[in-house]
């Protein structure tokens, strides 16, 4: 099992989609047995898979007890589970304020047996909650708008890691919302030609109306790069 974390500083950078489409992308281009972990309290990855959680699931306490397996669903598609966001985790931060620093990686090798790859959609900013999730990541995937400001969040990132964390995962930087009609935009991917881009594309919003990953539809240019991005994910985890 590998676990791969999706992470951002700030919001509003498209790491839910990336979430969703990665998770999709695993379980249909590489067969991988794959779940999908909403630890966002919005729940907007669930719901983008149509799965809502179970009447009175509490995942905060599935946490707590190292017991996740029956808060587990199936998505419309093959290989691809989801264990849904719900209200409780809006209280997991407190909680992990005064436990030990390895719950959450506990709580994961519960799963290890089910699942090839685990794909964790973060709640934003630096807390107690991201903390453990990169102790338990084995590819922390960050998106970014191309920008100044990005980069810098980037750094601070890094910085944390580095601070915080004797071996701290592998980080992977995306160009999410890419747009090449802006300077900005040009410059910033010019600056890290290495670095995976995502393009801004109307199919990405329609996510919300639609409720699909971008490959389940139609052929798109988002589309070709997210199948080229977990191409990428893949020889990472299996180098």
């Amino acid at each position: 099992m590998r676990c791969i974390a999706l992470f951002s500083v700030k919001g509003g950078v498209g790491k839910t989609a990336l979430a969703v489409n990665m998770a999709h992308a695993a379980a249909t281009l590489s067969g991988r047995r794959t779940l999908l972990w909403d630890l966002d309290a919005q729940g907007a990855a669930s719901w983008l898979l149509k799965v809502e959680p179970r009447a009175g699931a509490k995942a905060r306490k599935g946490l707590a007890e190292a017991d996740l397996a029956d808060l587990v669903q199936p998505t419309a598609f093959p290989n691809l589970d989801v264990l849904a966001a719900d209200r409780s985790l809006r209280r997991l931060e407190a909680d992990l304020a005064t436990e030990g620093e390895k719950r959450l990686k506990k709580a994961l090798k519960s799963l290890e047996d089910c699942y090839d790859r685990i794909i964790l959609d973060c709640p934003p900013g630096l807390t107690e909650l991201a903390d453990q999730l990169f102790r338990a990541a084995d590819l922390v995937v960050v998106p970014l708008i191309p920008s100044p400001l990005s980069t810098r969040a980037l750094a601070q990132l890094s910085e944390h890691l580095a601070t915080e964390m004797k071996s701290p995962p592998p980080v992977m930087p995306v160009f999410s919302m890419a747009d090449r009609r802006k300077g900005l935009h040009r410059e910033a991917m010019a600056a890290h030609p290495e670095w995976p881009v995502i393009p801004y594309a109307a199919a990405v919003e329609a996510m919300t109306a639609t409720r699909q990953p971008l490959l389940a539809g139609r052929s798109s240019p988002a589309a070709t790069a997210l199948a080229g991005l977990w191409a990428d994910v893949e020889r990472r985890l299996t180098a």
